[in-house]
């Protein structure tokens, strides 16, 4: 049996759009589990990208430039960062699969819709073949919980994460690095990866 795949997303998230890309990457399929980013953010006292002004712009230049260098269809939504948990429970209603997971996005990440209306609620749901009222359900709205609450158990912080086994693989860049430690585990059991695990804070005694 091989070694276990969970892959943790927002669809608030540009960056698990684009590493959704790359999951065929993988030697197998990975559990895909929807995670609301601004309570992982919350939990660890982080703030995302958009909600830095400065850094907010250059994260969406960023976002477009990526896109364009790897022909990815990528059109923002008219409004970001926008409520992303409509979406995810209708992720999550749908039995979260990756076609499912894929639809989801392309309609938040390629059509320019306005994620804050009603309206593209309803229309994610059409694609998707499940209704509003589903998604809206008690069951739905506890696994949500659960599977963010489960992600940050797990110590991640962000994403899109790829967990292989027990390391945990952040950002659509942490693929190329997830994909190396596959093929061979012992990337992590260098001289310098041991010595950086170890290192202490030098600011530990700031308080």
């Amino acid at each position: 049996m091989g070694t276990a795949l969970d892959w943790y997303f927002d669809v608030v998230s540009p960056f698990s759009w684009f590493a959704l890309q790359r999951l065929d990457e993988l030697p197998s399929e990975p559990v895909l589990h929807p995670v609301v980013l601004g309570a992982v953010l919350s939990h660890w006292g982080q703030k995302g990208p958009a909600e830095i002004p400065g850094k907010r712009l250059w994260t969406y230049r960023v976002c477009v430039r990526y896109a364009q260098t790897h022909g990815i269809p990528l059109r923002f939504p008219a409004a970001h960062p926008f409520n992303p948990v409509p979406y995810l429970r209708l992720a999550v209603a749908a039995g979260c699969g990756r076609r499912a997971v894929r639809h989801i996005f392309e309609y938040l990440w390629t059509t320019g819709v306005d994620p804050r209306t009603e309206a593209a609620v309803a229309g994610a749901a059409e694609r998707l073949g499940v209704s509003v009222d589903a998604a809206g359900e008690a069951s739905v709205r506890a696994r949500l919980r659960g599977e963010t609450a489960a992600a940050i158990e797990r110590g991640v912080f962000g994403v899109p994460t790829l967990a292989v086994g027990d390391e945990l693989f952040w950002g659509n860049d942490g693929m190329d690095f997830a994909l190396a430690y596959l093929a061979e585990p012992a990337v992590l059991d260098t001289p310098e990866m041991r010595r950086v695990a170890a290192l202490p804070d030098g600011l530990a005694d700031r308080g």
